[in-house]
């Protein structure tokens, strides 16, 4: 059974094509009784309007930015690509993405139907996006949930943070354990979600040390995480919460005996340390499909339409079941 088209519900309400149209369109014109005869051959019909169909005869064109975080980030860079890509597969579509850098305080915004926001909950952001929700525009927040935005992509980090504590009391098999966390910084929410998810599965079972930021710096990672690993022997497992993971596996590459560790995000880098086995689990928040998500709930706020729930649900990898590539 076909779907009902517009000349359906026009025939159904006794009314002309351009009126059902001007109804449906909302751009006035029509007396009210002919508005409600519409409506109602609608709702009787079940009829659906195809969005896509009519944006494309109307020569209508999508245009949204991304802000993503500069630097030499292996999952920023990812993401950036991911965007990038899907953005390119929604050509046919009218879709055109502005990649840029976060802005600094108080940088203009340019036009456009949506943003994707991707970035830490710090106060100057989080301003920010409630400012544009004020302006009207709408703001999607991926990777970290953010005031303000219309809709969230991403993991739930409270999840992501009991998923790997979970790992680390297996790893452990019931006996005792002192756990190091690894964060970015505790002003960013998605490290301080993980971090709390974490503690609420280890309570009792294994010893969580205070955690160590490290800023996301490789460098520091390295440093910071080798004196504390000197400091305590009896650390016997690592929780890496954010990024800067080449520091870790620096270190985890000197060590004869190695604590059991868990870090976020399939990279190249962390790739090649499951397979040398300097890590033991990588929980991987699936950037093409949060790009993926996003174009898509941007498209439905632009059509006038609710977005779609998008909470990702991560992968969780060991050395035994890597994909091909991480691309």
């Amino acid at each position: 059974m076909r779907n009902p088209t517009l000349h359906d519900v026009a025939r159904a309400a006794g009314v002309s094509y351009s009126t059902a149209d001007r109804v449906l369109n909302q751009r006035g014109g029509v007396a009210e009784k002919s508005v409600l005869r519409v409506r109602q051959a609608i709702a009787d019909l079940g009829y659906c309007r195809d969005i896509s169909a009519a944006n494309l005869s109307r020569g209508r064109s999508y245009r949204f930015v991304a802000y993503v975080p500069p630097g030499d980030h292996g999952f920023f860079s990812h993401l950036r690509q991911a965007l990038l890509d899907e953005a390119r597969t929604r050509a046919g579509e009218r879709v055109v993405l502005d990649l840029r850098d976060l802005p600094p305080d108080g940088a203009p915004i340019p036009e456009c139907d949506g943003i994707a926001m991707v970035g830490a909950q710090t106060e100057g952001l989080g301003t920010m996006t409630n400012g544009l929700s004020a302006d009207g525009v709408p703001v999607v927040a991926v990777v970290s949930d953010m005031p303000g935005r219309r809709l969230y992509v991403g993991i739930d980090n409270l999840v992501a943070g009991r998923t790997a504590a979970r790992l680390l009391r297996i790893a452990h098999r019931g006996g005792p354990g002192r756990i190091l966390p690894v964060v970015g910084s505790l002003a960013l929410q998605d490290h301080r979600d993980r971090l709390t998810g974490a503690a609420e599965v280890l309570d009792g079972h294994l010893d969580l040390l205070p955690p160590v930021q490290v800023r996301d710096q490789p460098d520091r990672m390295r440093r910071m995480v080798g004196q504390a690993l000197a400091d305590d022997p009896a650390i016997t497992g690592i929780y890496s919460i954010g990024a800067g993971n080449r520091g870790l596996f620096a270190v985890m590459a000197g060590m004869a005996r190695r604590p059991f560790a868990v870090v976020h995000e399939l990279t190249p880098h962390s790739r090649a340390a499951l397979q040398d086995g300097l890590i033991d689990v990588v929980i991987d928040q699936k950037p093409a499909e949060e790009a993926a998500r996003a174009l898509d709930a941007l498209k439905s706020i632009a059509d006038g339409e609710d977005p779609v729930p998008a909470t990702i649900t991560p992968a969780i990898f060991f050395k035994d079941n890597l994909p091909e590539d991480c691309a």
